[in-house]
């Protein structure tokens, strides 16, 4: 089943990687029943096919096609939404949290009442999704994108032509259980901020839709923080960062054989 959908407003072919990543071990703490395990060490090749693949490219674009990397270029603000028939806002909040805590190069805080914000959260039931997304989009644009892609949740992303992303809004659904609601948390918020695609043959990413995860793996952290390194800037293209990764990967220690813990500097 297809969860979630990011559009972006506004895939490059890779030949399959062998997957010999490390480090099996059990799904963190804070994790639903019965979420996966995940590998904590990887090949650079393993950390760079996951960045050209889900860093490049979405499901569906609507508008100006932007030349390449799409990241916030600023501190993100994110407001949460509350709504739903289960109140879900303060284990939202310990999402954005976590996110916040183990990338600070996001420069992520959250805001309330009529403070602007950068990223909007929505927390809905499931039988409100379709209707938030027509308030949201109009009725046409969600009829396609229902019909495409019978989503469970949904990004929505709006970034300039040079890839700056300027506002995303995400739905994510809270009375279907822990599973479904932290797995769309964690799954949304990687669209938000810039990692736009799918890839159903990596196994180790949330953003794999064959997969419920419901937590911020070790494999998607090292993705965002290659993508909010400095060196990597909206509109680069894939030739220019996949000239680039190397270095980056080994300079934080993302990859074996150094066997650092992850930084987010």
């Amino acid at each position: 089943m297809k969860r979630s959908l990011a559009v972006f407003v506004g895939l490059i072919s890779l030949s399959a990687a062998a997957f010999a990543a490390s480090g099996k071990e059990p799904a963190p703490a804070g994790a639903f029943t019965g979420a996966p395990p995940e590998y904590t060490r990887f090949s650079p090749t393993e950390l760079t096919r996951g960045f050209m693949a889900l860093a490049f490219g979405s499901d569906l674009r609507i508008g100006a096609r932007p030349r390449g990397i799409r990241r916030f270029d600023q501190p993100i603000r994110v407001a949460v939404v509350a709504g739903g028939s289960v109140d879900r806002s303060a284990a939202m909040a310990r999402v954005l949290e976590e996110y916040g805590h183990k990338v600070p190069k996001l420069r992520l805080s959250t805001v309330t009442g009529n403070q602007p914000a950068d990223v909007e959260v929505r927390l809905i039931d499931e039988k409100d999704f379709k209707s938030a997304l027509q308030v949201a989009f109009g009725a046409q644009i969600t009829k396609t994108f229902v019909a495409r892609t019978d989503p469970q949740c949904m990004t929505s992303v709006k970034s300039s032509t040079k890839g700056d992303i300027v506002r995303a809004v995400s739905f994510v659904i809270v009375d279907k259980g822990d599973d479904v609601f932290l797995d769309c948390a964690y799954h949304e918020l990687l669209h938000a901020f810039g990692l736009s695609n799918h890839d159903q043959r990596n196994p180790w990413t949330t953003l794999n839709q064959k997969r419920m995860v419901g937590y911020l793996s070790v494999y998607d952290r090292a993705l965002l923080t290659l993508l909010y390194d400095p060196r990597l800037v909206p509109g680069m293209t894939p030739r220019e960062a996949r000239r680039i990764l190397p270095r980056m990967i080994q300079d934080r220690g993302l990859a074996e054989p150094a066997q650092k813990p992850i930084r987010g500097r």
